[in-house]
């Protein structure tokens, strides 16, 4: 039977035309194939399986970046060892490759000129000849010195003796002039009474004669008196100006001697400063051994043997010391710094390791390893990309410990996946459709690990020969 069409209906004379017309076009009896219909619902149910797994489907956001393996500590990574001194490397005792320890002699070099070590030799021992030497006259000066204290501490002795003899003196003196004014006294009034019994004609002339005398005389022994108290004051004063010279004269001398001691001791400072100038040279000159600073591998011999002339401060040795302590750093781009922050893991594929790493689902990964995120540099290389230093976790699964050092040597190279949040698949695919970020939420709490990374990478810088430096 013949299905009736709506187009029939709209004729307004009931005729077939809209029949006929399908008819014609070969549309009338044609049906959908099962297998369309099948396909059609499956395409449909794989439509809506597609949205809930958008919604529901968890995606692990992600920055990548490439670096290489190296040892976490800075005095344990590649370094390169530098000639004492110039010369030229006569004999090398190790080959590239060999594994050396602390203290293994590496190389010897030798001056340019074979004479060099004498001459520095002669000049060290006429440095010290002249340092005896001014040492010597340090001692002369100081004998001089204490006897020059000796004789003015002697003068000023004597000097003051002078002075307390010469003050007895005027102390006789003034006693002698009090004996005359007593003896002037005493013959003025015996010359008065002598005088008044003359004129009372009660004493002869003879009498008034001698009491003239012996006032005239008592007068003179006053005047001797005062003459030799004058006298012994004036040497007082003499003999304390005296003892004044001796103590200036005594003292410039000895200034003098001391100031000469000063020059001497100047002269020793020299000798000594020269001294120990010589010493080092001299010791450079024997520091002609290279030796290594730490256990490790020697990866390059710089300099050649014979006649290649190195310089003071020239590598000669490129070594590569023994850690344990090894760690990644990645470069990232700018872009993706803010995103990375301590504490965050990370899944590191290490060259010739194989695998395979599902970048949304970093669980399902096959061969990579698992990293912790420990800094970020504070600035870029110049470029625009920035370091992100990655170290060990503290698990103990497979994944979680890295190769042994023999095998994952620094220099490898790696392959990073920071991972970041986790947000639905249908998010990721809008955000990467519309050129959005990622997801930043707060910073993941940083693990211990970090801090005994760094710990231990404090350990190993006490421990270098060159750390107390």
């Amino acid at each position: 039977m013949t299905k009736r069409l709506a187009t029939d209906d709209l004729h307004p004379a009931g005729l077939d035309f809209g029949r006929e017309a399908w008819r014609e076009l070969g549309l009338d009896m044609t049906r959908s194939g099962r297998a369309l219909r099948l396909a059609s619902r499956l395409l449909g149910a794989a439509f809506v399986l597609l949205v809930v797994a958008l919604l529901v489907t968890p995606w692990q956001q992600s920055v990548t970046g490439l670096g290489r393996v190296i040892a976490y500590a800075p005095l344990e990574r590649q370094q390169a060892i530098e000639s004492p001194i110039a010369g030229r490397v006569v004999e090398w005792l190790v080959e590239e490759g060999e594994h050396v320890q602390e203290g293994q002699l590496l190389a010897i070099i030798s001056d340019n000129d074979p004479e060099l070590v004498g001459r520095l030799e002669r000049a060290r021992t006429s440095t010290e000849t002249r340092l005896d030497t001014a040492k010597d006259g340090v001692n002369v000066v100081l004998q001089q010195i204490i006897a020059l204290e000796a004789a003015q501490t002697a003068a000023l002795s004597a000097a003051a003796s002078r002075v307390a003899m010469a003050l007895d003196r005027l102390t006789a003196a003034e006693q002698a002039r009090d004996a005359a004014v007593s003896g002037k006294r005493a013959a003025d009034l015996n010359l008065e009474r002598q005088t008044s019994l003359a004129e009372a004609g009660l004493t002869s002339t003879r009498n008034l004669e001698l009491a003239q005398l012996a006032a005239e005389t008592a007068g003179a022994d006053l005047e001797r008196a005062r003459a030799t108290m004058r006298a012994a004051d004036g040497e007082i004063k003499a003999l304390r100006a005296e003892r004044r010279r001796i103590e200036a004269d005594t003292a410039a001398d000895i200034e003098k001697a001391r100031s000469s001691l000063q020059s001497v001791k100047g002269d020793v400072g020299k000798y000594e400063a020269d001294l120990a100038d010589r010493e080092v040279e001299v010791a450079r000159q024997h520091t002609m051994r290279i030796t290594a600073p730490r256990p490790g591998a020697v990866l390059r011999l710089v300099a050649k043997q014979g006649g290649e002339y190195v310089a003071a401060g020239d590598p000669v040795v490129i070594l590569v010391p023994e850690t344990d302590a090894r760690a990644v750093e990645i470069w990232v781009d700018g872009n993706d710094v803010p995103l990375v922050s301590p504490g965050r893991m990370v899944r590191l594929q290490f060259e010739g390791w194989p695998a395979v790493q599902f970048v949304g689902w970093p669980s399902v990964a096959v061969g990579t390893f698992a990293g912790e995120v420990a800094f970020v540099d504070a600035t870029d290389d110049g470029k625009g990309h920035f370091r992100v230093v990655v170290i060990p976790t503290a698990g103990e699964g497979q994944d979680e410990r890295w190769p042994d050092a023999r095998f994952l040597r620094q220099g490898v190279q790696v392959n990073g996946w920071i991972l970041l949040d986790n947000v639905r698949l249908g998010f990721e695919l809008w955000r990467q459709w519309n050129g959005f970020p990622p997801a930043m939420r707060d910073a993941p709490p940083q693990s211990d690990s970090v801090p005994k990374a760094g710990a231990a990478a404090r350990k190993a810088a006490k421990k270098s020969p060159g750390a107390d430096e």
